[in-house]
């Protein structure tokens, strides 16, 4: 194409991309005023209509906005033209032209139709000529760039969209992960659209993009399956909040909302986790095995009385005796039924073997069963007495306590003795019980349904709830009686009481407090929510209990789960996915790779690939897309310079566009704080400085994987600083004399 005819083109999809965003400020219009007068309207109850209708129109109205505002930023970002000669463009959201017959004037990314902007190559072009992609500044297109398709040129990953991809990966990192839209790769969007109702393992190396394809996976179920999926939404479950921060805008720059992120130490709600278990404990914690201490220390709440527990009663003295109590709890742990709900059989064979025995007393010599009348009205007194009986609920306390989950396991982990009565490890004893942690988390969910709910404040607060009701509808019935009283003294005989609009029952109902809260904020506090979809990223930390977790909160076992076994350094994590999910899901996962590495540079990745030698053999590290031409670095300082050499880094990068990182091991001197690699996880930096490599390896096989991590977060430039010998794996970096030496050297 010729300069004239480029410029000619270039003002021609100027215009074009124009008029998309005339469109969508028209419809953002649009869409507004449904909003406001459905925030204004009233209720027409005449017509049927409730507020809760208005609430839904109102909602939908805004749902519909967020839709359009995510749309400001590259709203079109390519073309594709067939060979019989039309075209159409991709974006971010679609367009319908609603005066020609919905005529599509911008196909959604996910749509069908824009698959084959994705996938088309010159080998396999997809009935396409030609793969247009624009390079937008705000609403302005800047240039294109054009691939003739169906001509042997070029590889796949040479021919297609290179210079954008190229500049994507290049650009200087911001303050969180970027949809990748316009630049998403053919074995990218496989994975993407895969039909699979079950569970999709996607695994690969750094940089190779497995987490903002998983978050694209979601926005592309939820575009296709948005009736199912949005009721109950997605969760989207990260090793840490930084890195949910850091992945957080993805889906809302795609226009999706129903979805909640959490950690896993987020999963039961209203929990704070403030301490972590050594590695030992948190195996321990993390194995299915800890089911069977949970249980045995359950039963180990569940008590004989050493001696015979008297209950002194109006008329006569009863005792609960051991054998009354065996037999109690044999009825009760044989009814099957969670702890706490199994106390009322318990108590209902304590209660009548003491009424049995009362009444045998109190009617001796004057009463038989024949009398069964008098029999049973004794019963009814004595039951009523024991009802109100304070030693009675007392001893039913000691013998078979209600229990949460927190009373179960606080006390457990300060008391050797009861942790050698459930058979648990003495390694799980800590001095403060309630310092809890992500691993106790599985362990607390599961007590929920080991344990049951404490029917008694559940009976309190309904009974609390139906007192207010009353108590609103008597209120508005005073109401209504003052509207009638006060009526003017108008002689009309058609006058319109308030009674003839309005009734009590419905006044009060105005006042009744409605759950606004966005379907994310009322999923994220409710431990029973499930989710139609759940995505887990760094699943190879994830424990055996911490599955178990997950898999109660989706029935459907509908999963996306992103990893690398090789950064796995959880002692109870993952060691093979088809160990961790055949038992829930057999037959029904599917396995996929990603092998292209788009953020690490080659000059990086082959030091971290001489680590992922020594300690994952076997494994592959990713191909890197691209070099950088920038030498890592590495040099050796004295326990006295570290902390001026760490000040240097930070000041020179504070100098360059982007963003950086210090990752060391704990306890690094100076003003800058060294971040744990496994607080990075899943992030990326344009600079890192690793702070003394050694110290981190020495910590076993986490080490190594915690080293392999903080290797592989750079974009742009790597350094490291070290005060003993440098790990074997890493003598290939060269020795500089500074930080900014290092910084300035390019390869040649």
């Amino acid at each position: 194409m010729s300069n004239q005819g480029y410029e000619e083109e270039l003002r021609s999809e100027r215009s074009h991309v124009a008029g998309l965003y005339a469109r969508l400020d028209a419809e953002r219009a649009r869409v507004k005023g449904e909003y406001n007068a459905a925030l204004r309207g009233p209720v027409c109850q005449e017509n049927g209509g409730t507020p809760m209708d208005r609430d839904v129109r109102v909602r939908a109205s805004a749902k519909e906005m967020k839709r359009l505002d995510v749309a400001d930023n590259g709203l079109c970002f390519g073309r594709l033209d067939t060979l019989s000669g039309d075209h159409s463009y991709i974006g971010r959201i679609g367009l319908l032209d609603e005066e020609n017959d919905y005529e599509p004037v911008l196909l959604d990314w996910r749509a069908p139709a824009s698959r084959a902007f994705y996938v088309a190559t010159a080998a396999t072009p997809e009935n396409m000529r030609r793969r247009r992609q624009f390079h937008t500044r705000g609403r302005q297109v800047v240039d294109f760039t054009d691939e003739v398709l169906g001509r042997p040129v070029g590889a796949e990953r040479g021919g297609r969209g290179d210079t954008a991809l190229l500049a994507a990966v290049n650009a200087p990192r911001g303050d969180g992960m970027r949809d990748i839209v316009a630049t998403i790769q053919a074995e990218q969007d496989e994975i993407i659209r895969l039909d699979h109702p079950g569970v999709l393992v996607i695994e690969g190396g750094p940089g190779t993009g497995k987490t903002v394809v998983a978050l694209h996976r979601v926005a592309y179920l939820l575009y296709t399956q948005r009736e199912r999926m949005e009721r109950h939404g997605v969760l989207v479950v990260g090793p840490n909040p930084a890195f949910l921060n850091h992945i957080s805008r993805v889906l809302p720059s795609l226009g999706e909302s129903a979805v909640v992120f959490m950690t896993p130490g987020d999963l039961v709600p209203g929990l704070h986790v403030t301490a972590e278990d050594a590695p030992e404990a948190a195996r321990l914690k993390g194995s299915l095995k800890i089911l069977d201490v949970l249980a045995a220390a359950i039963a180990d709440r569940q008590r004989l009385p050493e001696h015979p527990l008297p209950i002194e009663l109006a008329d006569v003295t009863v005792r609960i005796d051991a054998e009354t109590v065996e037999w109690a709890r044999e009825e009760a742990s044989a009814s099957a039924l969670p702890h706490n709900d199994a106390r009322a059989v318990f108590s209902e064979i304590v209660t009548w073997v003491l009424t049995e025995r009362a009444i045998a007393r109190i009617g001796r010599g004057w009463l038989t069963r024949a009398d069964r009348e008098a029999w049973e009205r004794l019963r009814a007194d004595l039951l009523e007495e024991l009802a109100d009986h304070d030693k009675f609920a007392a001893a039913l306390d000691e013998l078979w306590p209600v229990l949460t989950p927190e009373t179960v396991l606080a006390p457990l982990y300060t008391s050797p003795e009861r942790l050698r009565a459930a058979g648990a490890d003495p390694a799980l004893s800590r001095a403060d019980g309630d310092a809890w942690t992500v691993s106790d988390v599985p362990l607390l969910d599961e007590l929920v349904d080991l344990l049951g709910r404490d029917k008694s404040a559940d009976q309190a607060a309904e009974q609390e709830r139906k007192a207010e009701a009353k108590a609103e509808a008597e209120y508005a019935a005073g109401v209504m009686d003052i509207l009638v009283d006060r009526q003017d003294s108008m002689d009309d005989e058609d006058h319109l009481f308030a009674t003839d609009l309005l009734y009590a029952e419905d006044l009060a109902d105005r006042f009744v407090e409605r759950d606004t809260r966005e379907l994310a904020e009322r999923a994220a506090a409710d431990r029973d929510w499930t989710y139609r979809h759940v995505v887990v990223d760094e699943a190879q930390e994830l424990s055996e209990m911490d599955w178990r977790v997950l898999m109660r909160h989706c029935p459907g076992r509908s999963f996306t789960v992103v990893g690398d076994l090789a950064q796995r350094r959880s002692v109870a994590g993952a060691t093979s996915w088809d160990t961790t999910l055949e038992p829930y899901v057999p037959g029904r996962w599917v396995y996929r790779s990603l092998s292209v590495n788009y953020r690490t540079p080659a000059e990086i990745m082959t030091v971290a690939a001489a680590l992922l030698a020594e300690f994952a053999l076997g494994l592959q590290p990713p191909e890197s897309v691209r070099a950088c031409g920038v030498q890592p670095w590495s040099r050796r300082v004295t326990e006295d310079e570290l902390p001026a050499a760490i000040e240097e880094f930070v000041r020179d990068e504070a100098g360059r566009e982007g963003t950086s990182v210090v990752i060391g091991p704990p306890g690094v001197p100076g003003a800058v704080v060294a971040v744990p690699a496994s607080e990075t996880k899943g992030l990326e930096f344009d600079a890192v400085l690793v702070v003394e490599p050694e110290r981190i390896l020495a910590d076993g096989p986490r080490g190594a994987a915690e080293l392999y991590v903080a290797l592989t977060r750079a974009t742009q430039r790597l350094g490291v600083l070290h005060q003993g010998p440098l790990p074997r794996a890493l003598t290939v970096l060269a020795e500089t004399g500074t930080p900014a030496q290092a910084g300035n050297q390019r390869l040649a």
